[in-house]
């Protein structure tokens, strides 16, 4: 919890469990530096069993803080808890950013925000598409598919292991989100524009498949929610394949900005100089 004898006017917060890994702490406080703002953002490891409790704290106002981001495994548990959570939240079941506003708990995800700003910064152009294929079906996949849909690509064809995961998102998302086996890959690739991994393979050195991303159309866009290692094995097989290629790390900088903005007043900028704060940690730490 916060201290009480904080001397900052605005304390916001990381929580999850585990959270001593996250560099959400990195971002923040380089924006409250660089913005000359007088506030903290600190990681607060709060278990499970424990979370209800943080809550309480932040909603009383006795934790010290005015909101924060929320990381696994507490997102569902932050969209339940909330007095107000907004439309996003409630399409997703799941909230990542919390802040206080006259009294109320409101809540949101600023994950798909994150994914879409990340591509419009590195390939502008990219929702020109008409047909996205989302690799995986997993939680991170649907803040994903709910943001490609609200850009308005036509046609997005979930592609999973097991086809009642991907069934269970086009249920969730609606009559322009479709459910494939692995077996189709190819298949629904045809014609594609763009091609979303949102699974784990390839993630810190762990093995991926060889991926024939030919049947995309010409130009496609090809990106990876991963960001460890920052050009993913998939990734390294789109480019030479000749495909443009976005890493995953600019989702991570460009979520945080809606909550720094609640917080502290202030719209933060993702920079080349934030990024290359962050690459250079992940260097060092990976």
């Amino acid at each position: 919890m916060a201290d009480s004898r904080e001397t900052f006017l605005v304390n916001a917060f990381v929580t999850g469990w585990p959270v001593k890994h996250s560099r959400s702490p990195m971002i923040h406080n380089h924006w409250l530096k660089q913005l000359g703002i007088a506030g903290s953002y600190r990681a607060e490891a709060v278990t499970e069993a424990d979370f209800p409790a943080f809550i309480r704290s932040l909603r009383d106002g006795s934790s010290g803080y005015r909101g924060g981001n929320v990381t696994i495994p507490h997102k569902e548990l932050a969209f339940k808890l909330a007095d107000r959570p907004d439309e996003l939240a409630e399409e997703l079941g799941a909230s990542n950013t919390l802040w206080m506003e006259e009294a109320i708990l409101h809540a949101t995800n600023t994950d798909g925000y994150g994914f879409t700003a990340n591509l419009d910064d590195r390939h502008l152009g990219w929702d020109r598409a008409d047909r996205a294929v989302i690799f995986g079906a997993g939680g991170a996949s649907r803040a994903v598919i709910q943001a490609v849909r609200d850009r308005g690509i036509g046609e997005i064809h979930v592609v999973n292991r097991t086809l009642p995961r991907a069934k269970e998102l086009a249920d969730r998302f609606g009559a322009k989100v479709h459910a494939h086996p692995l077996e189709a890959l190819n298949e629904v690739m045809t014609g594609a524009g763009l091609f979303v991994n949102t699974t784990s393979l390839g993630m810190d050195g762990s093995p991926a498949p060889d991926v024939n991303f030919s049947p995309l159309r010409s130009g496609a866009v090809v990106t990876d929610i991963v960001y460890i290692p920052l050009k993913t094995p998939l990734l390294t097989q789109a480019e030479e394949q000749g495909f443009p290629i976005v890493d995953g790390l600019g989702m991570l900088l460009h979520q945080a900005v809606p909550g720094f903005e609640k917080w502290f007043g202030r719209r933060p900028t993702v920079d080349a100089a934030l990024r290359d704060i962050v690459i250079a940690d992940m260097e060092r730490h990976g």
